[in-house]
């Protein structure tokens, strides 16, 4: 990935954002109302703009860290150029994926162009994905934002792109500098999340509850994947610096049946083990189930990242104890306005843009409605 880790305006990783508590709305709807009365209508615009406001607090975290990724994008493109862009991520089987989409078709709605985005099969289709690029760049699109599935498999598609004179941008995944530069490759900017900081905080959490003692485990996604040995590598570090037994690190290829049979293995070997951090949602959830199957889940502590919607409601329920919330939704914003600064021209002083990340847990995950 980009070693490069400026950002635009603002250095921070995480984000200390201030979140509301949702409150009711008080008064009645619009529909329960009888209409024709002054007091009525008064009544309604109370109504209205409470709800309003209560939507404001329900969503206060990812407006108030859209509003720093803004400001980190600025001067923002224009509105209306008809000019067309391509995006590519991994499968739509992650909801992960799903809202990232949602990021980036709002966002070119905003903007008044064109967007497709296009998805792999399965997380681990290196090659399927490469031929997406490739069909889509058939398609004279402006720009195409990129999401690879490894550090060097769309090199090559990134390099037909230039040739082509296609932007190309980067979101979430990154691509490796030296492999891109030996292709004579190049990408305008990178849209991220500190990866590595998202397994560290995992990683301190479980260590945290623990006191740091006993063993831990550390299930990765996709070997070479940029984020999952990031985020594997961040775990793996925290955890020796406290002194703790860390077992080898397994790998589960961000899929939930073998985060299952992989955890099986582990708590069958290691019966004592206190905390697995995993490198996605869903196989943290595969985790809790094969904990839970073992009546071990009261023993094992297990965290996550991401913070799709099934790990908020795990986390709600008191089964998965954290996970660390990044924004897929900002990222396919990001992706999209990047890309039209890319086409009108602009120069990207700072090659990596960072977007915000937190650890969501029992005590504020119900702050947390409205974070996408």
């Amino acid at each position: 990935m980009l070693k490069n880790k400026r950002s635009l305006k603002f250095k921070s990783l995480v984000f200390m954002l201030v979140v509301v508590m949702s409150m009711s709305v008080i008064g009645c709807s619009k529909d329960s109302q009888t209409t024709g009365t002054p007091e009525v209508k008064e009544n309604n615009e109370v109504g209205e703009k409470e709800s309003s406001d209560t939507v404001e607090k329900e969503n206060s975290a990812i407006i108030e860290a859209e509003k720093m990724l803004l400001e980190a994008l600025a001067p923002l493109p224009d509105k209306n150029t008809g000019v067309k862009i391509a995006a590519i991520e991994s499968t739509l089987a992650n909801s992960f994926w799903i809202t990232m989409q949602e990021g980036y078709e709002d966002a070119a709605k905003e903007y008044g162009v064109t967007i497709d985005v296009q998805a792999t099969e399965t997380e681990t289709d290196i090659e399927g994905q490469l031929e997406i690029m490739r069909v889509l760049l058939s398609k004279d699109y402006d720009a195409i934002a990129i999401s690879p599935l490894t550090e060097q498999n769309l090199i090559p598609g990134i390099v037909e792109a230039n040739e082509m004179g296609v932007k190309v941008v980067a979101v979430g995944n990154g691509v490796n500098e030296e492999a891109l530069a030996e292709a004579n490759g190049k990408i305008e900017a990178f849209i991220t999340s500190d990866f590595k900081y998202q397994g560290t905080l995992g990683a301190q959490y479980i260590i945290e509850k623990t006191g740091g003692k006993g063993k831990v485990a550390v299930i990765e996604g996709i070997p070479g994947a940029t984020q999952s040995e990031a985020r594997k590598n961040g775990a793996v570090e925290a955890f020796k610096e406290a002194g703790m037994e860390v077992l080898p690190v397994q790998t589960a290829n961000f899929d939930r049946q073998q985060a299952y049979d992989v955890t099986t293995a582990i708590i069958e070997a290691n019966p004592d083990i206190v905390g697995i951090t995993c490198g996605n949602d869903i196989m943290a959830l595969g985790a809790v189930e094969a904990l839970k199957a073992k009546n071990m889940k009261d023993k094992v502590m297990v965290v996550g990242v991401d913070f799709i919607e099934e790990a908020k409601v795990s986390i709600e329920n008191g089964e998965l104890d954290a996970t660390v919330a990044m924004s897929p939704y900002l990222f396919g914003k990001a992706g999209l306005i990047t890309a039209l600064k890319a086409i009108r021209g602009d120069e990207f002083k700072e090659s990596v843009v960072w977007t915000p990340i937190q650890l969501v847990n029992k005590d504020n995950v119900t702050s947390m409605e409205g974070w996408r």
